[in-house]
């Protein structure tokens, strides 16, 4: 098969790769109906972490069941399913709290490389929801949203305790962020801050829901979410990023009691005891678990209820996965669906 592979900085290839095959019996092994490159990519393409060795890429995936494992009992081929980037068991302790992403038997799937034409996903049962019915085309990116972006945007905005009433502020603008704008309308928020400042971004933050736009970053970014909640900050702060100044930004932006939902995968982030201390500001998130909320959002996305598939606004064949990466790279795209 074809498959997107990172040789160094700068260098994805679309190679050829061995064909997944079944290597435990709770596998699953699906053709991919669209695949799509991750902000977070970004971070190797740029340097930022490092590379040991060419690296298969991408962890998003929806598509259909091809083969399944003798154990496999919830899923079965010609099925559309979409999952997680971490396999999970979803019935260990940890998962039926509702923390499958931290699951004691779980698995990144990014390793298997879903930026390809076929994948193996491990644990299948507990890491699969299956649609109704093979869904409209016009559907799949929506379904390929929940896979990752739409439900660690939502996993945000529960983490930042959204309620019907809340001012939510969101520290960044890709497709997590917008997402988080979605899910925080979804779930209520009286008023939605986007900070952002690209007129891209902020359009399809206005159709998320947002009801105020923030150029401004860092503490000019902070002062005017001040200015905009009579001095105190929001209620509930969605960070988005990753960074140092996101980190902050989200914390100093919310009000003593409110609560910050991080979900940018944490680069070199610091947080100073004694402001975090005096702050009162709830601290919540990490890698999402997508696998709590995907009934839930794919059932929204099937009655078309949401449309997450907006991100994506850059669509590209597998074999330009490249081209992706650059046009993601230069915020040319706010996110680079792929076709295999």
């Amino acid at each position: 098969m074809r498959g997107a592979v990172m040789y160094a900085p700068g260098d994805v290839r679309v190679v050829d790769r061995p064909d997944p095959r079944i290597t435990k019996p709770t596998d699953a092994v699906i053709r991919l109906s669209a695949t799509c490159v991750c902000g977070s990519d970004l971070w190797p393409y740029r340097g930022a972490e490092p590379i040991n060795g060419p690296s298969p890429m991408g962890h998003e995936y929806a598509g259909i069941v091809e083969e399944v494992g003798a154990e496999v009992t919830t899923v079965k081929p010609g099925q559309f399913v979409v999952g997680s980037f971490f396999a999970s068991d979803n019935t260990c302790a940890i998962c039926r709290a509702g923390y499958q992403s931290s699951c004691v038997h779980r698995e990144g799937v990014g390793g298997e490389g879903a930026q390809a034409q076929r994948l193996r996903v491990p644990l299948a049962d507990g890491t699969l929801v299956a649609t109704p019915q093979v869904p409209d085309a016009d559907l799949i990116p929506s379904f390929l949203a929940a896979s990752d972006v739409l439900g660690t945007g939502w996993f945000a905005a529960v983490a930042a305790q959204v309620r019907p009433g809340k001012t939510v502020a969101v520290v960044g603008d890709g497709a997590v962020g917008l997402l988080g704008v979605l899910a925080a309308r979804e779930l209520g928020a009286e008023r939605i801050i986007a900070m952002s400042r690209h007129g891209d971004r902020q359009k399809l933050a206005l159709e998320y829901g947002a009801t105020d736009l923030v150029a401004e970053r860092g503490a000019d970014g902070v002062a005017r979410i001040k200015d905009l909640t009579g001095g105190l900050g929001a209620h509930s702060v969605i960070e988005a990023v990753g960074t140092q100044e996101s980190m902050m930004q989200a914390i100093r932006a919310t009000r003593p009691g409110g609560h910050v939902g991080y979900v940018g995968v944490a680069h070199d982030v610091q947080l100073p005891g004694d402001e975090l201390f005096f702050s009162h500001v709830h601290l919540h998130g990490g890698p999402a678990p997508v696998r709590r909320f995907l009934p839930d959002l794919m059932d929204r996305i099937w009655h078309r209820r949401i449309d997450p598939g907006k991100v994506f606004d850059l669509e590209l064949p597998l074999e330009r996965a490249a081209d992706g990466y650059r046009a993601m790279d230069t915020r040319e795209a706010i996110k680079v669906l792929l076709r295999p």
